[in-house]
């Protein structure tokens, strides 16, 4: 299904041209990728006890320091090798106990405490005590940070190896949003090294607990990792990671096959195809809670042709999600009919809305636009852009006329943070949580990347945020859920399975050992030497 498919997309629909020049970027990265086929294949696999991985974004050296994480799940690939946390996803559990050996909630739900385990070392040999737990829960300002200060009353040490959080009142997303990816708010900085050498300098040179040390970091280049023996589950089985950055896909598949990538991150449909030939690599599609939707920007304007509920419903059922998971995903990311992950506690399990053009053009003419619309610049998450063409292609096709833009992933997270992506972008999440912190970040009114909200829903928010009874608080959520249906407040197009490439000297890969992430465990990861 790899070129030939997406030459048929970029075909359908009346008005190709967009989707055609990036068809012939395509082209133009897979002749780049034959020569690299060729140069590289000189340089043969990796060095005994190396692993290399080839990474479908530039590397950020943010990613180093958890206290500004996003709410994306692709930091926590840098964050969980360099760092560890009190609790985390573990092989075998998603809240597995990690630097705390152990924890317990209070009877009233207003008590959360801690026991460290003991004899726990920084890469620099300094100890791990409470007294860093503390620090690194007070410097933490990235996704759910504010929701975390919110209901947090104070923090307070017992002893080096006892730690207590006592909430203003009962929280029973607590642990979720400590315990798992929805934030990095658990993760465990030193504080006495950090004190010393500053900000600036613990990002381009952090200590952590992970089951990996930096040895260096060439900026857009690569970044190089190293086991630490001390690592408390066991010392790493791969010696040596090395990390590089290689935005295009085309490139990634093409070091997989010659040997210089012994995993190749993310790829495109047509990239995952090409490799899916060869005999001596694998696809593995991730199991992790990941998302693709298309958001309406200017939904929450008046002026806006987008505040009509009928010209959003005539997007949703322009796109062939079918079609599109085929051709992006191989099958493997299932249609959505809302943007909360499928596999995710509390989400409403929905039939996603039906591909149904005929429809999409009459909704478009009974909203006042019988011969369609020019609906401007689409912006697709990168690097899918395969995705994005099918969709700019589905739509034009229907009649809303738009014109795909790429940008650099930088500088998409960027403007959607700053809510500078208008009218139209598709983007992705695959964070862990629940329903709840997804609802937290994207459709309360007041999440970081919420473009707009409606009273009725924050409040169900609030509500189910206090809703100690399991089955109550489910129902507030898929509450809110179906209203974001019923207004039509996005375009959800499918629950994305991360393709990752695996070559032939990984025995074990571990990609899809740890609940909802779609990173390895990567001190349990093998490969020949």
């Amino acid at each position: 299904m790899s070129l030939h498919v997406h030459a048929r997309l970029c075909r359908r629909g009346p008005s190709p041209a967009t989707a055609c020049s990036a068809h012939g970027h395509r082209i133009a990265s897979l002749l780049t990728a034959a020569l690299l086929v060729l140069a590289a294949s000189a340089a043969g696999a990796g060095q005994p006890g190396e692993a290399v991985m080839a990474w479908h974004v530039t590397l950020a050296p943010t990613w180093f320091d958890p206290s500004t994480a996003p709410p994306q799940i692709t930091p926590f690939g840098m964050l969980y090798a360099i760092h560890d946390a009190m609790v985390r996803p573990l092989p075998g559990s998603k809240m597995g106990a990690s630097l705390a050996e152990s924890w317990r909630e209070s009877g009233d739900g207003l008590t959360y405490e801690f026991k460290l385990r003991p004899g726990l070392k920084f890469h620099n040999g300094d100890p791990v005590t409470t007294e860093d737990v503390k620090f690194s829960y007070e410097r933490y300002r990235g996704a759910g940070a504010k929701e975390l200060q919110t209901r947090i009353r104070q923090v307070d040490i017992v002893d080096p190896l006892t730690i207590r959080f006592q909430l203003k009142e009962p929280w029973p997303d607590f642990m979720t949003f400590y315990g798992t990816t929805a934030t990095a708010a658990g993760i465990v900085v030193p504080k006495k090294y950090l004190t010393q050498v500053g900000e600036e300098a613990f990002r381009k040179q952090p200590i952590g607990a992970g089951p990996y040390k930096l040895v260096s970091h060439t900026p857009g280049v690569e970044v190089v990792l190293e086991a630490f023996p001390g690592y408390w589950r066991h010392a790493p089985y791969v010696k040596r990671l090395i990390m590089k950055s290689v935005t295009d896909g085309t490139t990634r598949a093409a070091m997989l096959r010659t040997g210089e990538a012994d995993i190749a991150y993310a790829l495109d449909g047509p990239d995952a195809d090409n490799v899916k030939r060869d005999p001596r690599v694998q696809i593995v599609a991730s199991r992790h809670a990941s998302i693709n939707w298309l958001e309406f920007a200017d939904q929450w304007d008046p002026k806006s042709p987008w505040a009509d509920r009928r010209l959003r419903l005539a997007v949703n059922h322009a796109i062939n999600r079918k079609a599109i998971n085929e051709a992006a995903c191989l099958g493997f990311c299932p249609p959505a009919g809302v943007i909360v992950p499928r596999v995710m506690d509390f989400a409403l399990q929905v039939e996603p809305p039906a591909y149904d053009p005929q429809r999409a053009k009459l909704l478009l003419a009974d909203a006042g636009y019988p011969n369609g619309i020019d609906a401007g610049e689409l912006v697709p998450i990168p690097p899918f852009f395969t995705m994005g063409e099918a969709v700019v292609n589905y739509l034009n096709a229907v009649g809303i006329r738009v014109t795909m833009r790429q940008m650099e992933r930088a500088t998409f997270y960027t403007a959607w943070r700053e809510k500078k992506l208008r009218p139209l972008f598709i983007t992705g999440v695959g964070n862990s949580g629940n329903a709840a912190s997804r609802v937290q970040e994207f459709i309360f009114s007041k999440g970081t990347y919420a473009y707009g909200g409606y009273p009725d829903i924050d409040d169900l928010f609030e509500q189910q945020a206090r809703e100690r009874d399991t089955r109550k608080r489910e129902a507030l959520l898929h509450r809110i859920q179906q209203l974001t249906i019923d207004r039509v407040m996005f375009a959800p197009i499918m629950d994305f399975r991360a393709l990752m490439g695996i070559g032939p000297r990984v025995t074990e890969h571990t990609i899809t050992s740890i609940h909802n992430s779609p990173f390895p465990s990567y001190e349990d990861m093998r490969i020949k030497d």
